[in-house]
């Protein structure tokens, strides 16, 4: 049977407990990537709080991604140091960390400045500083001390948009079918496994794009099964429209668990699920009614940073979170009820 908390022994990566914070773009970064004062507040108060594992929010593998404001970045040397303080304050207090490296969109260096550049148009050459971009990345992180790094290939941003067929229609080797349209995914995994030996390597992948023409749930399982069979360490069910609202404890808790089952009984690597959990007793039963290996909490932990420390204390609580998503319109996305 499996406890939410006991320590689970995963490829390159020990962890306390079966609970993830979920990548959350806190969106305060320097221009240039550079973290501030409030960013290593935020993370402190979460690994504190008792969760096993933090993924770090979405950073850029570029300096020229433009796609919105306040990203944390991995694009340079020169920021190594300060993601090194941010792994060492994670791991002073009691938590392991993911680096979650991501690319909003891929902007193309032009006469009159950089101009964004959908899959289709991008030459090989292209793909190809991407995809080095993403290894570049991953080996900073592992410079810095990060125990994993995950690829974002979720939530309609650029890898995501490259491996959907609502957005890829390349008649070349990277569209087309799946196995094509996958490939800039194994070829970034096979660079990162090779460039930091030593990282725990997952993905966060959609469970559908919920996008006319886009991927289906067939699709995610296929994609899934590929990254598997090439070595990928973990992967992280999520989906288009992440932050449902109206979520109700032991009403409609886990909303990306079905396809997470499914792909849980058809690869070998530990499959991670976010998306509305409110109550440990219903994580307790996902985990132990499914091959499901660990829980990811996004919106819970801007209400309650603390709330694996509440749970270990008392199992019945249900989070405070109310999934009214006025966190999007707040400063660094915290919960506007949280001090009330």
């Amino acid at each position: 049977m499996k406890k939410v908390f006991e320590p689970v022994e995963l490829k390159n990566l020990s962890v306390k407990n079966r609970l993830v914070r979920s990548a959350t773009w806190e969106g305060i970064a320097n221009p240039d990537g550079s973290i501030t004062k409030e960013s290593y507040e935020i993370y402190e108060e979460l690994a504190k709080g008792g969760i096993g594992t933090v993924i770090t929010g979405f950073t850029s593998v570029s300096l020229h991604d433009y796609y919105f404001e306040g990203m944390m970045r991995l694009c340079d040397d020169a920021l190594i140091p300060e993601y090194k303080k941010l792994v060492d304050i994670i791991h002073t207090n009691g938590a392991k960390t993911i680096s979650q490296l991501a690319l909003g969109a891929y902007y193309r260096n032009t006469s009159g400045g950089y101009e964004q550049v959908e899959p289709d148009a991008m030459t090989t050459d292209e793909i190809a500083l991407v995809k080095q971009q993403f290894i570049d990345a991953a080996a900073r992180a592992e410079k810095a001390g990060f125990d994993g790094v995950q690829i974002h290939a979720a939530h309609f941003f650029f890898l995501s948009r490259f491996i959907s067929p609502a957005v890829n229609h390349r008649t070349d080797s990277y569209g087309g079918s799946v196995k094509n349209r996958s490939r800039i995914l194994l070829e970034i995994l096979d660079g990162i496994k090779n460039a930091a030996p030593s990282l725990h390597v997952t993905i966060k992948l959609n469970s559908s794009d919920f996008t006319f023409g886009g991927n289906e749930k067939e699709d995610a399982l296929e994609i899934g099964i590929l990254l598997d069979k090439a070595g990928i360490d973990s992967i992280e069910v999520s989906g288009n429209g992440t932050s449902v609202g109206g979520i109700k404890a032991h009403v409609n808790e886990g909303y990306f668990v079905p396809l997470a089952k499914v792909l849980a009984d058809n690869v070998s690597c530990p499959v991670i699920v976010v998306g509305g959990f409110r109550s440990l007793d219903v994580i307790e039963d996902v985990l132990n009614s499914s091959g499901i290996e660990l829980i990811s909490l996004s919106r819970p932990l801007l209400c309650e940073p603390d709330l694996p420390n509440i749970w270990i204390q008392d199992k019945s609580h249900i989070s405070k979170c109310v999934s009214c998503n006025g966190c999007y319109r707040s400063d660094s996305h915290k919960c506007i009820f949280r001090n009330r």
